[in-house]
C-alpha cells in the first residue's frame, strides 16, 4: 500500500482529486429497512453496550422486539442524543449471524453503506471523523440535556467520498489499528480475570495456598482479622477547586470530577486545571462517591479530584490487593445506588467504616507477588492503546479528509 501526502488538499478543505462530493444522506443509507417484528425473539443493544470511542459493540441481551431501531451486520449505531454522541459513542455491528436482525436502543441513528457509493466500513469511520461528528453535534436541538440530532442535518452536510478501493485501503488502515486496540483490551480482561479469580479464592473463599494446615478461629484464619477500610488504606476525599481555573488546554494537572471522566480502567484527561486542592497519585484507585457510587479507575498520574470521587491508597504493599476487594463489594455500592435512596453519595465517615477481613501480612506478601507482574503487564497493555489510539485518531481526520492519500491493491 502507498500512501501520499496531498500538499494542495487542507482538511476540509478543497475537494481531493478523483473524489466526489456529495450530500451524506446521498452517500450513506440513513435508518435502511430492517425487518424485525414486535414480539419477535432477538438480540438487543442498548445505549450502555457501546463504549466511548470504541468501534467493539460490548454486550447484549436478548429479548423479544417491543420496538427500537433495527439493523444488521456491518451497519453503524451512532447515537444521536447527549451527552453520548459528544462523549463518542458509536460502534460498527459485527456481532450477529448471517441474516439476523438485532433490535436496539430508540436512540441510534444506523448507518450502512449506500450501493454504488460507500462500503460499510469506510461509513464508520466517516461518521466518527471529527468533521461529520462535529457537524451532527452542532445539529442538536431541544431542551438542555435532551438535545438530539435533527436528521436534517444529513440532507445538508457535504462529504468527501474517494473511490472504492481508497475506501477500502483507508478503512483497512483504520480497523486495523482498531482491531489491534480491541485484541490488547481482550487482553487487559483475561488478565483482570485471573487476578480476579485468585483473588477470591484466596480472600473469599480462604483457600490461599497452605490454608489445610492453617488453624482457623471464628471463621478466620490465624494471624487474619476484622477491620475496617480505613485501617489498611489513606482516603482522600475530592474538592473541586473554583471552576476559573478549569481549561482543556492542558494547563496545571489532569482534572477528574467524577466517573463521567472514567475509562475501562483509566480516566481520560478531558479538563485541567491550574490549580488544584485535593490530588490523587499515580496509581492511587480512584472511586466514584456519587451516584452511580462504587465506579472504579485508577490514576495514571499525579492528578486533580472533584467532589465526585475520593482516592484511594494502601498504607503497605501495593494497592492491588485493595482493588480487587472493592471489586467485590458490589452489593455495598447497590445500598447507595438504588432508585428512591436517601444516599446517593458516600462520605469519608462511611467510607472509613466499610467492614474488611485483614489477611495476615504473610499473605498479602504472597499475593503481591502474583498480582504486581499481571498489573504491569495490563499497564503496559493499556499504555500501547493509548498509543495506537493516538495514531488513529491523528490519521482519521487526515485520511478521510485526502490529506493523506492511499492507494494499492486491496481486495
Amino acid at each position: 500500500m502507498k500512501v501520499n501526502i496531498n500538499q494542495n488538499v487542507l482538511e476540509f478543505g478543497e475537494m481531493p482529486l478523483g473524489w466526489d462530493g456529495e450530500i451524506f444522506s446521498e452517500a450513506v443509507d440513513i435508518n435502511p429497512v430492517r425487518n424485525l417484528k414486535k414480539g419477535q425473539p432477538c438480540k438487543f443493544i442498548s445505549m450502555a453496550d457501546l463504549r466511548e470511542h470504541n468501534k467493539k459493540i460490548q454486550g447484549y441481551v436478548s429479548r423479544k422486539y417491543a420496538g427500537g431501531s433495527r439493523f444488521a451486520n456491518n451497519d453503524t449505531l451512532m447515537a444521536r442524543i447527549t451527552p453520548c454522541l459528544e462523549n463518542g459513542k458509536t460502534a460498527y455491528v459485527d456481532i450477529l449471524e448471517t441474516n439476523e436482525i438485532a433490535g436496539g436502543s430508540t436512540e441510534f441513528i444506523v448507518l450502512s453503506g449506500k450501493d454504488g457509493k460507500t462500503i460499510d466500513q469506510f461509513v464508520y469511520y466517516l461518521v466518527t471523523s471529527p468533521y461529520v461528528r462535529d457537524a451532527a453535534i452542532k445539529a442538536m436541538t431541544g431542551t438542555s440535556g435532551r438535545q438530539r440530532v435533527d436528521g436534517d442535518v444529513f440532507n445538508k452536510l457535504l462529504v468527501a467520498i474517494p473511490p472504492h478501493h481508497e475506501q477500502k485501503a483507508v478503512a483497512k488502515i483504520l480497523s486495523d489499528l482498531d482491531e489491534k486496540i480491541e485484541l490488547n483490551h481482550q487482553m487487559i480482561k483475561t488478565l483482570e480475570s485471573i487476578a480476579q479469580a485468585l483473588f477470591k479464592r484466596w480472600f473469599v473463599d480462604l483457600e490461599f495456598p497452605g490454608y489445610q494446615s492453617v488453624k482457623f478461629k471464628n471463621g478466620l484464619p490465624e494471624n487474619w482479622r476484622e477491620g475496617k477500610l480505613a485501617d489498611i488504606c489513606d482516603i482522600t476525599m475530592g474538592q473541586s477547586p473554583p471552576g476559573e481555573t478549569y481549561n482543556e488546554s492542558g494547563e496545571g494537572m489532569p482534572f477528574y470530577q467524577g466517573n463521567r471522566d472514567f475509562g475501562y480502567r483509566f480516566p481520560t484527561p478531558r479538563v485541567f486545571c491550574s490549580a488544584p486542592i485535593r490530588f490523587a497519585e499515580s496509581g492511587d484507585i480512584l472511586i466514584s462517591v456519587r451516584a452511580p457510587v462504587g465506579a472504579l479507575n485508577i490514576a495514571r498520574e499525579k492528578c486533580c479530584i472533584g467532589r465526585g470521587l475520593a482516592a484511594l491508597r494502601m498504607k503497605q504493599y501495593s494497592n492491588d490487593f485493595l482493588l480487587y476487594f472493592l471489586c467485590t463489594q458490589s452489593d455495598l455500592w447497590d445500598r447507595y445506588n438504588s432508585e428512591g435512596t436517601v444516599f446517593g453519595c458516600l462520605n469519608k465517615s462511611e467510607f472509613s467504616k466499610i467492614d474488611i477481613t485483614v489477611p495476615a501480612e504473610k499473605m498479602l506478601r504472597k499475593f503481591d507477588a502474583l498480582i504486581v507482574p499481571i498489573e504491569e503487564n495490563i499497564r503496559c497493555y493499556e499504555y500501547q492503546n493509548r498509543q495506537l489510539m493516538q495514531i488513529r485518531d491523528s490519521l482519521l481526520p487526515r485520511l478521510m479528509s485526502g490529506y493523506l492519500r492511499v492507494d494499492g491493491g486491496l481486495s
